[in-house]
């Protein structure tokens, strides 16, 4: 078994003419947490949904735990796979966007609970006593019967990953999960992140939080312009950076 869980090799992506991945090299070992840093449109959301295969990558290979993802190789051939069996790669990787995505119409249990039944085949009482674990688990037990719009948005956002780790994945996707959110409660969903973080969950953030990747981060990646310009300790690329373009970047931030 490999210790990288992500081992993406010069990875592109296109949108028509427009290139926004030019050959991504990135390796987040095993039970770590990689934080994704840059400015605004440098290719980092389209990373994390190249690995779950919400996008299609147009060049080189992405492997999740050793899996190639979105592909099968046959004599150095790439062939795309069907996608049942991309769903089937997907249910082992989390992912919580910036916007929630709460099924308005069903109460926050509800939500946990809806695909480890359907997509697992869960029994019902064992999802339920699992997801009150994991809304106790976010501060969000007391909630279990209402609905997202009598939430806040950090509430929200803290359901939204109850729901995910609710799968059990052996990935966790988190693209700028507090960018929606009222700065007093950006707080509540970062400790939740800790949490799993102290837990050994592999996690690949998209974040401008730079407290946090300072304090959680296994490994800081500063993307510009789709390329990787610097990677290192959260010390050497946040308090040491050797790029012109990152030293730049933080300058404005820190």
């Amino acid at each position: 078994m490999s210790d990288l869980m992500i081992d993406a090799q010069s990875i592109t992506k296109s949108f028509g003419q427009l290139q926004v991945l030019k050959g991504i090299n990135l390796q987040v070992p095993r039970g770590t947490v990689t934080c994704l840093i840059g400015p605004s449109g440098s290719g980092k959301s389209t990373i994390l949904r190249c690995v779950n295969h919400l996008e299609k990558v147009s060049g080189g290979r992405l492997y999740v735990d050793g899996e190639l993802i979105g592909y099968r190789e046959r004599d150095g051939k790439l062939y795309e796979i069907s996608e049942r069996d991309a769903a089937k790669q997907r249910q082992g990787i989390g992912m919580v966007f910036q916007q929630f995505n709460l099924f308005p119409h069903r109460t926050v249990i509800e939500n946990v609970i809806e695909a480890p039944i359907l997509v697992k085949g869960v029994p019902e009482a064992q999802a339920r006593a699992r997801a009150l674990e994991l809304l106790e688990q976010v501060g969000m037990a007391h909630k279990a019967d209402a609905y997202p719009v009598q939430l806040s948005g950090g509430q929200q956002q803290r359901v939204a990953i109850a729901r995910a780790v609710a799968m059990e994945p052996k990935l966790m996707l988190f693209d700028e999960p507090t960018s929606a959110l009222d700065p007093e409660l950006v707080g509540e969903v970062l400790r939740v992140m800790r949490e799993l973080a102290a837990d050994g969950m592999t996690m690949l953030v998209v974040t401008h939080e730079m407290g946090f990747a300072r304090e959680v981060a296994d490994q800081v990646v500063f993307m510009d312009g789709g390329v990787v310009l610097e990677a290192g300790t959260p010390t050497e690329v946040l308090d040491n950076p050797q790029h012109p373009r990152t030293q730049e970047f933080l300058s404005k931030l820190l």
